[in-house]
């Protein structure tokens, strides 16, 4: 069971509020499975770099959410055209949530600190990215917009604890990105409908979030991530 008393919903109707959102980038590369094979919840761990996101350093420890975006090799089973496909739900025509640039847009939910449960002696940011994968990106673009803050980090008694709220953390994530003006105005993204369970939808929202899908610099280097 999750923490009692925790809010469903967070942030105001008409969107996020300062400091928010926040950027963080990096590319894809292997780590140690701990997500994955212990908790089910596969993450991509970002290094905490004062130098490349000096906003960190200030950043209370703890969970947030906002959109992930990854730029797929066309060779990936995720990789999304930028075209109009069939929603098989509704039958509605939808485009897909990437642009010409190759970028697909996430909901994501992450954490920033030192995971009190695992012991860590490193501050890191840990995302889940609210999407099933076929398959690892490895290598794979990532930028992040943060949107918001949901809780604290805690230490948790057992794993099972732990699941359960992050499993909630999920759900706070999904409602709360699940409304205009929180999603990407430049993208169509799908999310969850609040109250209706496996039931999604693509939305167009007015968040300003062109820096998620604009084209990647050449040459330019970031901030590594790592698949745990």
């Amino acid at each position: 069971m999750a923490t009692p008393n925790r809010p469903s919903l967070i942030g105001d109707p008409s969107g996020p509020s300062p400091p928010y959102p926040l950027h963080m980038s990096g590319r894809v590369i292997s780590g140690f499975g701990r997500g994955s094979k212990e908790l089910g919840i596969p993450t991509a761990n970002l290094p905490v770099d004062d130098a490349s996101t000096p906003w960190i350093s200030t950043t209370p420890s703890g969970v947030y959410f906002g959109w992930a975006s990854l730029n797929l090799p066309p060779t990936h089973p995720d990789y999304i055209l930028p075209t109009v496909n069939v929603d098989n739900n509704n039958n509605n025509k939808r485009r897909a949530a990437a642009n010409a640039n190759g970028f697909a847009v996430y909901p994501m939910v992450m954490s920033i600190g030192y995971n009190p449960f695992y012991k860590n002696t490193v501050r890191s940011a840990e995302v889940h990215v609210l999407h099933s994968f076929r398959a690892d990106f490895y290598g794979a673009e990532m930028r992040l917009l943060i949107t918001g803050f949901i809780r604290e980090e805690r230490d948790y008694s057992g794993l099972e604890a732990l699941i359960a709220d992050i499993n909630f953390d999920c759900d706070v994530a999904k409602r709360s990105l699940a409304r205009e003006a929180w999603a990407p105005r430049e993208v169509d993204v799908e999310v969850d409908v609040p109250g209706e369970e496996g039931r999604k939808v693509v939305l167009r929202g007015q968040l300003e979030a062109a820096w998620l899908i604009r084209p990647s610099e050449s040459g330019r280097t970031g901030q590594r991530s790592v698949v745990c």
